[in-house]
């Protein structure tokens, strides 16, 4: 039994926590299966951004035409592209594995944990299959995966998650994809850059529900002007034939309490019975059907652990778990499945296991942004859910094209401002270009500032700069309840 101060479970922000834990002095062990870094730089953000980056640029040049350039593309050499990204993580994650070996301070465990009781874990699977160890302070940040559903024939076809579709260098002629979130609206965007035919299937009324409805519909209207789509439509069959893979899916229904949430909304969630589906055929299927808790692996059994009713670890305000000295944080608990929120719990658990002034994590004004084509980012409330709580406030809806900057780009967009009738800002959402760097100032204003429309607009505003659709949508006349907008 190998005995340490402190233990992480995972290798990715729970790696900033562990490091303080080496810098009081403590005997610091991590355990990790493959590649280290976590779910954002192997199988993520990093390496999806980086890819999405390349779709961008070829999308720009796509449209110079737009701006009375004649500019042409001769030659795209994908394969490339797709090689140098993953040799870039691959020698980020080896960067990491090095550190940590050369570390006199870390103990590095290669495989997978489980618990033998609170806070002793074996090792499994990997070099060091069978080793045990044990630790005053235990932290679970393990992560998530791909969710894979329950589709008739899906164990029988070759489908892609995310973690297959980042590494693909070949861009396929016709991509299937079941899911409407974040991550088919991105690989979407993607692979439909590079030439690929995408038919999208997705449950929910709109793509990216999570976003505010007003922007998801935009959203979902611009893929539909690019892709297939069918939304409300659940997958039901999938078959393979040599090469070729079948999809089938049926009109999906929400009940009455649900609107656009999860399945469990409304009691008359589900397929509808006798209604006509689709059919649709392609080489290759991508399942992004969001993601599930590792917690199933870590034999949480053998501790006092629990888990919620979709299987991430619970915690208290302050990331403890209902076991004495394990914690927890990042997509394992579910709070939100963004890595920056991993960095900010991981700022929280360094205060409240090291320091003396505990205080619960504050989740108020988080941030998300997905880097398809539109871009959207979102802060705060939508408007769904302070109309379902009953709440008074008002928004307000600017138009990039209706700003000097976004005129001259020829972008379509918005920017959605929601305020309480105090002019406090309860959320903002946009569509359009460069929306996760435009909904920073308002996720600052909500932090930093008093969290009033005051302090966007008593901001300069660089002009004619793109901030200045922000600017707008706080300074315009807002309408309560948001049942009429207006543009000035």
């Amino acid at each position: 039994m190998d005995e340490f101060d402190f233990l992480v479970i995972g290798s990715g922000s729970g790696l900033d926590v562990a490091n303080v834990a080496t810098n009081r002095g403590q005997s610091v062990a991590v355990v990790e299966k493959g590649h280290l870094g976590g779910t954002c730089l192997n199988r993520g953000c990093i390496p999806s951004k980086l890819l999405l980056y390349h779709a961008d640029v070829l999308e720009t040049v796509e449209r110079a035409g737009e701006f009375d350039i004649d500019a042409t593309v001769e030659s795209v050499d994908f394969a490339e592209i797709v090689r140098e990204v993953n040799e870039e993580v691959n020698s980020d994650a080896e960067s990491i594995r090095r550190g940590l070996t050369a570390s006199p301070d870390h103990e590095l465990y290669d495989g997978e944990a489980r618990f033998v009781d609170d806070r002793t874990v074996e090792v499994s699977g990997g070099a060091d299959d069978g080793a045990r160890l044990r630790a005053e302070t235990v932290l679970i940040a393990a992560g998530t995966r791909p969710a894979v559903p329950d589709v008739d024939g899906i164990e029988s076809v070759d489908y892609l998650t995310s973690t297959e579709a980042l590494q693909l260098e070949t861009p396929p002629e016709h991509l299937l994809i079941v899911g409407g979130g974040y991550i088919a609206a991105e690989l979407g965007h993607f692979f439909g850059t590079f030439g690929s035919d995408v038919t999208i299937v997705g449950r929910r009324p709109n793509l990216l529900p999570e976003a505010d409805e007003e922007v998801a519909a935009a959203f979902t209207d611009r893929y539909a002007d690019r892709f297939t789509v069918h939304t409300g439509h659940a997958a039901t069959a999938v078959s393979q034939d040599g090469d070729e893979i079948t999809l089938e899916a049926q009109p999906y229904e929400y009940g009455d309490s649900g609107g656009v949430g999860d399945a469990e909304a409304g009691e008359s969630a589900g397929i509808v019975e006798g209604a006509d589906g689709v059919r649709a055929t392609g080489d290759a299927l991508l399942v992004a059907a969001g993601r599930v808790s590792n917690a199933d692996t870590l034999n949480l059994e053998a501790t006092g652990v629990e888990t919620d009713e979709r299987g991430f670890v619970e915690t208290d305000g302050y990331l403890r778990t209902d076991a004495d000295g394990v914690w927890a944080l990042g997509d394992i608990v579910g709070e939100y499945l963004l890595k920056h929120s991993a960095n900010h719990e991981a700022k929280a658990a360094v205060r409240n296991i090291f320091g003396d002034d505990p205080q619960p994590v504050d989740y108020s004004a988080m941030p998300f942004a997905v880097f398809a084509s539109p871009e959207v980012a979102g802060v705060g409330a939508k408007e769904a859910d302070l109309r379902a709580a009953s709440e008074e406030y008002a928004t307000n809806t600017y138009r990039y094209e209706d700003t000097a900057r976004g005129d001259a780009m020829k972008a379509e967009g918005f920017v959605k401002a929601i305020v309480d009738l105090d002019g406090e800002i309860r959320g903002c959402h946009v569509i359009g270009p460069d929306a996760s760097t435009l909904i920073q100032e308002v996720v600052v204003a909500m932090r930093s500032g008093t969290g009033s429309v005051q302090d966007i607009r008593n901001a300069v505003h660089i002009h004619p700069a793109l901030p200045e659709v922000v600017d707008r949508a706080f300074s315009g006349q807002f309408s309560r309840g948001g049942t009429h907008e207006h543009r000035h």
